[in-house]
């Protein structure tokens, strides 16, 4: 509870945690925002490239305007983030899951086995990452699903050695050793101890993956490798309007400012939860306050 008003308190959080939560509210309540249908195409040669402000032939107010096929840009933007958004935290979830398990196992039973997944992981972390998603999606036909996958299982190796690091210190600390003494099991152990304790760094690393992992999404929709058209994307939107930059930016405009807001709210999150929520960064600015008063 601490943590969470401490979190609360961070300016740098609150705001990162408004716009995500704004962005998110959008996606969700994409049917009330933005009943159109995003993908429906009218007379294309009548309603293609409308600025926006427009008023359509058929009498319909175009917010954002229109792109090459006559679609709305606002709707498209709108079902935009239920693609992206789900994208950037799915993709991190499963980071976070196989990252944090690994380094758990790896810090706990030590041995050959950490020394293994260490260099498992070190090995998966010298490949350039944008190399391996170029070579994994061009193997399969491009989805969300794959596309999730694809980020989730090249992303999860800074997890893992966070992890591992953290669960390492705190098996020296008192309470670890208080518990075995209890007659507490490994399981319960693991779970009721270690790793509420060592989730700080974990969760300030999935909050910037987030941000990351949409910026990546946004690149492979871009090249073509993304969520397929017509399903609006960010990425694939951005892709949609770079061949009309100059008789029709707002096309390409308009989805690189959403991708802005979200990756500038992730990375506010992530800074202001790294400070809130560790409790070294907190007593050091006490301990400077203190000595500046």
């Amino acid at each position: 509870m601490n943590s969470l008003k401490a979190l609360v308190r961070d300016r740098r959080a609150a705001a990162g945690l408004a716009i995500l939560g704004a962005l998110c509210a959008i996606g969700i309540l994409a049917p009330l925002i933005a009943p159109a249908d995003p993908v429906a195409q009218q007379d294309v040669l009548r309603t293609r490239f409308l600025p926006p402000f427009a008023v359509g032939p058929e009498g319909t107010l175009h917010l954002l305007g229109t792109d090459r096929f006559g679609r709305d840009l606002f709707t498209r933007l709108v079902y935009g983030a239920r693609v992206s958004l789900s994208v950037g935290i799915l993709s991190v979830a499963v980071s976070v899951g196989l990252g944090t398990a690994i380094g758990m196992t790896a810090a706990y039973v030590g041995g050959f086995v950490e020394r293994g997944l260490m260099a498992l992981t070190d090995a998966t972390l010298a490949l350039p990452r944008l190399v391996l998603l170029l070579a994994l999606v061009t193997l399969w036909e491009p989805s969300l699903l794959l596309v999730v996958l694809v980020l989730g299982f090249t992303g999860w190796m800074g997890i893992a050695r966070l992890t591992r690091a953290e669960v390492k210190g705190l098996m020296g600390r008192p309470f670890v050793a208080a518990a075995r003494a209890a007659g507490l099991g490994d399981v319960r152990l693991l779970r009721r101890h270690l790793l509420p304790n060592a989730l700080t760094p974990v969760l300030v690393a999935a909050a910037l993956g987030v941000g990351n992992a949409i910026m990546l999404e946004a690149g492979l929709s871009f090249l073509g490798l993304g969520i397929p058209p017509p399903s609006p994307s960010w990425g694939n939107m951005i892709a949609g309007g770079r061949d009309a930059l100059v008789n029709a930016p707002w096309i390409a405009t308009f989805p690189g400012i959403m991708v802005v807001l979200a990756v500038v709210g992730c990375n506010l999150l992530g800074d202001g939860a790294r400070d809130a929520l560790d409790p070294t960064t907190r007593s050091r600015e006490s301990g400077e306050l203190r000595m500046s008063g």
